[in-house]
């Protein structure tokens, strides 16, 4: 079953469908469907992204290394000019 219904679409839009409509030589309406078909079956095949963990891990201390001061730390990690 079909229905007779209007659509306003953006101007970027209409030419995305024609332009592949054209190229697989098929009728406007029938790009149409299928492209809505594949983006709503699209939506709901989508598995559920996990949360992202992060797994810290010791890397241990520097002894003489003040942990306070992040421009002495900056220093350490980047030389004496990572400015």
């Amino acid at each position: 079953m079909s229905i007779r219904t209007t659509v306003t679409l953006d101007e970027d839009l209409l030419e995305r469908l024609k332009r592949e409509s054209r190229k697989r030589g098929v009728s406007f309406r029938e790009t149409l469907n299928e492209t809505l078909r594949a983006a709503l079956d699209g939506a709901r095949a989508r598995p559920r992204r996990s949360g992202f963990k992060v797994r810290p891990s010791h890397m241990g201390q520097r002894p003489g290394l003040p942990y306070d001061d992040v421009a002495a730390l900056l220093e350490f990690a980047e030389g004496p000019e990572h400015r």
